[in-house]
């Protein structure tokens, strides 16, 4: 295992030949997130969200999913993040963060009652209801281009900074770049929501929220939450090789985002906000 990859033997059927070959799998592993907050009786920790996760930028991962659902607000609410617990025994992996925040941030414990549940296929699992999902949020900048050009050359250079999809076809990827087309950050998981988050975690801790000079683009389909955390990102656009839910539709609609679905080299469509594209 290199923590990302793990190598395995398989049977390999090719019509009637069967043929023992080594092959590569993505890992996933669940991911345990925790709070504390130091006080004078101490800083007890408390869980409020397990992911299955491709294991590597897990503190990213931890942070963009705390800034997406509006727990913090900027690097200046965490204190400390650390891998905690011992080694999972089969991978060697440790499967909790904590996180410490500043004693002063004020939580709404009402939101945490809802305990966060997510897996690698779906990141809306387990809340309690659309309507929780509706966090306070500012519409993304007006000022915000794109070319024709620049948006078809993305999902090729989405794919080309893909280094574990290479050697394992089993990973989504989300990436942020600028309007040059530049490609800012780019993260790799098992789950579409979890390689937002990484991205909207490396902005965080690069003091590059919110991004209203970036687009987001991400493998796979835009669904309605992972429309929700470019929103909270303040990102203006989000572009998907593949289809749009109806309420990604909704939510970009409603909050004047760009959103750009099955794109493929020339041709996509666009759902919402063609107002920043130059056709």
């Amino acid at each position: 295992m290199t923590g990302s990859s793990l190598a395995i033997d398989i049977d390999k059927v090719r019509g009637a030949r069967r043929e023992l070959r080594s092959d590569v799998v993505a890992v996933e592993e669940p991911l345990e997130i925790q709070l504390c907050s130091a006080t004078a009786t101490g800083a007890a920790a408390r869980s409020i969200a397990v992911t299955m996760r491709t294991p590597g930028d897990d503190i990213d991962l931890a942070l963009g999913f705390l800034y997406t659902e509006q727990i913090i607000r900027g690097p200046a609410d965490v204190v400390s993040t650390m891998l905690s617990g011992a080694p999972d025994p089969d991978s060697g992996l440790r499967n909790t963060i904590r996180v410490e925040l500043d004693p002063a941030l004020r939580i709404d414990t009402d939101r945490l009652t809802r305990h966060f549940y997510t897996t690698s296929s779906c990141g809306v699992c387990g809340k309690a209801s659309i309507e929780a999902l509706q966090v306070v949020i500012d519409r993304p900048d007006d000022d915000f281009r794109l070319t024709r050009d620049v948006l078809a050359s993305m999902p090729a250079r989405l794919r080309g900074a893909q280094q574990v999809f290479e050697s394992t076809g089993g990973l989504h990827a989300a990436a942020a770049f600028d309007t040059r087309g530049e490609v800012v950050v780019v993260r790799e998981d098992v789950g579409r929501h979890n390689a937002v988050d990484k991205v909207v975690g490396a902005l965080l801790a690069a003091h590059r929220l919110p991004a209203g000079d970036l687009g987001l683009i991400v493998s796979g389909r835009a669904s309605f939450e992972l429309t929700q955390k470019a929103l909270a990102a303040g990102m203006p656009l989000l572009a998907a090789v593949s289809a749009p839910s109806s309420l990604a539709v909704r939510l970009a609609r409603d909050y004047g985002m760009t959103l750009v679905g099955f794109l493929r080299q020339d041709n996509f469509n666009i759902y919402s906000g063609a107002n920043r594209l130059s056709i």
